[in-house]
């Protein structure tokens, strides 16, 4: 396999790193096995009415009891590297302080099999489960979590990372401040005009403070991971078009801007008005550190029109009525990955890229009697994206490698499991893995170095 990566026929840069992503709450299950705390998922999901059909990550894909399973599966399937997040929570069990070597030790064998079987791991600290004891210390509205967090990053600093060579601080910061404390469909499930700016400026403090700390302990790679999502106008109308920037500003450039630019959009004082904070220099100093890449995670676009009754971008999504959608309603839209991609190139100095994210939820019929899971929509969204990929890196896009999203099936947040993100089918009720063609497919882009792709160097 790493002859036909490294050879001068490959398609992508060399060394480009071919891998699936996943995170813990999703599919851990055992949340309060050994030791473990309660994090803040594990308390929303038994909320009544915050989940579909009341489901929980209790079991989840048992991962935490089969990960030697998986591990193999992802050997299998050629993965070059393994995007996974800590669970906060089952590692500090009150978020800071006592350490619970139990937790910890489950990452530390989590690591060693993944170097034992060629493949390299991404650790994610924080992918949205927050330990609970912080929660009811204020979440991420409490400036003291800064230090826990660092606290926190440091302890697994110095276990891993004679392992690890790449770390990520915060998962989706805007998916947090956005669907947890402005719409509340998310933990911990506030609905608030003035909380969502304050969680996301701590979100992104924690990530800076988690990068100088890094860059005394660590000796590897440290980044961040935003979830992009590319604007383009409903129509060139004035009204349009400032709608257009206001939603840039309110999902993209609100956490990329402060991280290389070392401040906020202008726009977003007008989005968010009196709810709008002034933030001190030295926050904004302590958010810009230099970091070694940025994970970009790609689902869809948007096309935006002008929409006064929606606070508080005042913008809706114009539908794309003759457009694929998945599952969960996106649009399929390949060529907003290249654009988003050169997009961050230009705007930010050409720093280096993972796609940390990247797939789609579809329906995937039963299985066949020859044991097969044809997913054809998913083969076709995988291609078409990848080829987008492709095509950002020949434009002189920085690009290091692309995770799948995801390894597994899994428990999808508010939708429960009723969303199949995986490429690998999970029988919910015996754990089975089953590789879907997307799988299949994946695994030949993986041996061929992207040539299956049918690109061109």
């Amino acid at each position: 396999m790493a002859d036909i990566a490294e050879s001068s026929h490959s398609t992508f840069p060399a060394g480009f790193l071919w891998g699936c992503a996943t995170s813990a709450y999703q599919i851990e299950g055992s949340p309060l096995a050994d030791g473990a705390g309660v994090s803040n998922w594990h308390r929303f999901v038994h909320t009544p009415g915050r989940v579909r059909d009341g489901d929980t990550g209790d079991v989840a894909c048992d991962h935490y009891r089969r990960w030697r399973e998986d591990v193999a599966l992802m050997r299998t399937l050629g993965m070059r590297a393994y995007r996974f997040s800590i669970a906060w929570n089952r590692v500090l069990p009150e978020g800071r302080g006592r350490v619970n070597p139990e937790g910890l030790a489950f990452y530390d064998r989590l690591v060693d099999a993944l170097l034992e079987n060629g493949i390299q791991p991404m650790v994610t600290l924080h992918h949205w489960d927050l330990p609970a004891a912080l929660d009811d210390r204020g979440g991420w509205l409490n400036p003291d979590i800064v230090d826990w967090f660092v606290d926190y990053a440091r302890v697994m600093f110095r276990k891993l990372d004679d392992r690890v060579g790449l770390w990520t601080t915060i998962n989706e910061p805007w998916v947090v401040s956005d669907g947890g404390y402005l719409h509340g469909v998310l933990a911990p499930g506030h609905r608030s005009q003035f909380e969502p700016p304050i969680a996301a400026h701590h979100l992104l403090r924690a990530h800076g403070a988690a990068v100088q700390a890094y860059r005394a302990d660590g000796r590897n790679n440290i980044g961040i991971v935003v979830n992009l999502e590319p604007k383009y106008p409903a129509s060139q109308g004035a009204d349009d078009l400032a709608a257009t920037r206001r939603a840039d500003a309110y999902m993209n450039r609100q956490f990329l801007d402060p991280v290389f630019l070392g401040r906020y959009p202008e726009e977003m004082h007008e989005v968010f008005g009196d709810a709008w904070p002034v933030w001190p220099d030295e926050d904004m100093a302590q958010i810009r550190q230099a970091i070694d890449f940025v994970g970009v995670n790609y689902y869809t676009r948007s096309v935006v029109r002008h929409d006064p009754r929606r606070w508080p971008q005042r913008v809706s999504g114009a539908p794309q009525k003759h457009a694929t959608h998945t599952e969960t309603g996106w649009e399929v839209y390949p060529q907003g990955l290249t654009d988003v991609l050169k997009w961050v190139s230009a705007r930010y100095g050409r720093p280096p890229i993972y796609i940390t994210e990247n797939g789609a939820a579809f329906y995937d019929p039963p299985t066949a009697s020859d044991g097969r899971i044809e997913d054809p929509l998913r083969v076709a969204y995988l291609r078409a994206h990848l080829r987008a990929v492709h095509a950002a890196a020949r434009q002189g896009v920085d690009l290091r490698g692309y995770f799948v999203w995801s390894l597994l099936d899994n428990f999808e947040w508010a939708h429960g499991y009723s969303k199949r993100f995986g490429i690998v089918h999970v029988d919910y009720a015996t754990q089975q893995r089953t590789p879907k063609d997307s799988a299949r497919f994946y695994a030949k882009v993986i041996a061929t170095h992207g040539a299956a792709l049918g690109v061109t160097a």
